[in-house]
């Protein structure tokens, strides 16, 4: 069983133009080592949604070891574990959320954080309670990563080294723990099954080399039947969500807003709440947008 999961909560700010809708399960990236709460990928992105009228909570899922490490990571690095930790912690903060949110739950991530949301709304389907939507943005989705079929489309500078595919693959191996594990349809959605997933917003960067996994994953979505819109934002790069200045960041979190709150959530599947929500705590006064559970 996953530990006690923390959630943070960011309520729509007063004053912003919300409506009753679901609320927006938000996780974030770092290749599955790396990555919390306050970078801005989470904390930003949250707080910048809730401003415009979405309710987002973000989950604290526990993180893998640095990639080489090999077998020491358990003596030097004993909190961190690999897959399905970090799922595992996912699905405790989905119950969570979805026990609190009446109106349904989108579940949604960047780069990591999105294969993680994509894993979720896989098992959730399994077990009949899916949410209602999924936003991914620059997300990988699949254990060996595409070639960026042109160069104008790969990553530049530093990551065109740490992003590089060998690299990226190796993150995957490191998250997975095991050849076998890195082939499981939890661990990487991609080039599996995807029937029953729930209407998508998939956002991937120009000159990314994780955008073939993006592009691909989008395009496996629409063969499966999936509501999907894919947009592709010119002349951007990876993680452009942990700048908060740019104005990407701002185009698409008003996109993923727009998005989420589109029409009235649809019934879910989802089981009954057996008990009242539990309160919050640590809620920050003024904007009183943030608790944390």
């Amino acid at each position: 069983m996953s530990p006690a999961v923390p959630v943070r909560w960011y309520e729509p700010w007063p004053g912003s133009t919300a409506v009753p809708g679901p609320t927006l399960l938000w996780l974030h990236g770092g290749g599955f080592f790396r990555g919390g709460l306050d970078q801005p990928e989470a904390h930003d992105v949250a707080r910048s949604l809730a401003a415009r009228g979405v309710r987002v909570a973000t989950a604290d899922y526990r993180l893998a070891p640095p990639p080489g490490l090999g077998v020491a990571a358990r003596r030097l690095m004993p909190t961190r574990a690999r897959y399905p930790a970090a799922l595992d912690d996912v699905l405790a903060a989905y119950d969570e959320v979805g026990d609190r949110s009446p109106e349904g739950v989108v579940v949604g991530g960047a780069s990591a954080g999105a294969c993680l949301a994509a894993a979720a709304t896989l098992r959730t389907i399994d077990e009949g309670r899916p949410p209602v939507g999924a936003v991914f943005a620059y997300g990988f989705f699949h254990a060996r990563h595409p070639r960026v079929a042109q160069r104008r489309h790969r990553s530049r500078g530093h990551r065109g080294l740490s992003h590089a595919r060998w690299a990226l693959d190796a993150t995957n191996r490191n998250y997975a723990g095991s050849a076998a594990a890195r082939e499981e349809r939890l661990a990487f959605p991609g080039g599996h099954a995807l029937t029953g997933f729930p209407r998508t917003l998939v956002v991937t960067a120009e000159r990314d080399n994780m955008r073939a996994s993006g592009d691909l994953f989008a395009t496996e979505l629409v063969g499966a039947g999936v509501e999907v819109r894919h947009d592709v934002l010119p002349g951007t790069r990876h993680a452009f969500l942990n700048r908060p200045g740019l104005a990407e960041f701002a185009h698409t979190v008003s996109l993923v807003a727009d998005w989420s709150r589109r029409g009235a959530a649809r019934p879910s599947s989802r089981r009954p709440s057996t008990a009242s929500p539990a309160p919050s705590s640590g809620t920050v006064p003024a904007p009183p947008e943030v608790a944390s559970s």
